[in-house]
Order: structure tokens, then sequence, then C-alpha cells
């Protein structure tokens, strides 16, 4: 029984369960700012090889 109250007053698995989903919202900002970034880029390299063409 004493197993079974010091089972249920640990909190130590919920600590580690939000800084998971801590971890992985910043892992989907990082992840959605550097495919923006890469798009924008692209469409420079994109444009600079236009220009450069003509």
């Amino acid at each position: 029984m004493k197993n079974v109250v010091r089972f249920l007053k640990d909190k130590s698995g919920a600590t580690a369960i939000e800084y998971g989903l801590i971890a992985a919202l910043i892992a989907v900002a990082v992840i959605g700012g550097v495919s923006t970034l890469g798009q924008n880029a692209n469409a420079t390299f994109v444009k600079v090889a236009g220009e450069m063409a003509n």
C-alpha cells in the first residue's frame, strides 16, 4: 500500500512529459521557421539566376 501511495504522489513523470511537450513545440516552431526561410532564400536565388540569365 505504501508503494501505491508513493507512486500517486510522485510528480517526476509529469514533469518529464511537460519538458517533452515543450521540446516538441520548440521543434515545430524551428521547423516552421527554417522552412519559411528556405522558401524565401530559394525565391531570391531563382530571381537572381533569372536576372543573370538576361
